[in-house]
């Protein structure tokens, strides 16, 4: 007789799909050439990343 196999499912509220990237454009002092800082922080945590990257 075959094993049955169960396959289990993501929820929709998991810590791995509720993840937002960050991208902010930075102006060097030295060189005056623009570089990027990214985060990627949970959505409930992006309001405050965002305040912290000013």
């Amino acid at each position: 007789m075959a094993k049955k196999v169960v396959a289990t499912l993501k929820k929709e509220d998991s810590a791995a799909s509720a993840l937002t990237r960050i991208v902010k454009a930075v102006k060097s002092p030295k060189t005056g050439a623009y570089c990027f800082k990214e985060l990627i922080v949970p959505q409930t945590e992006a309001k405050e990343a965002l305040k912290d990257l000013k």
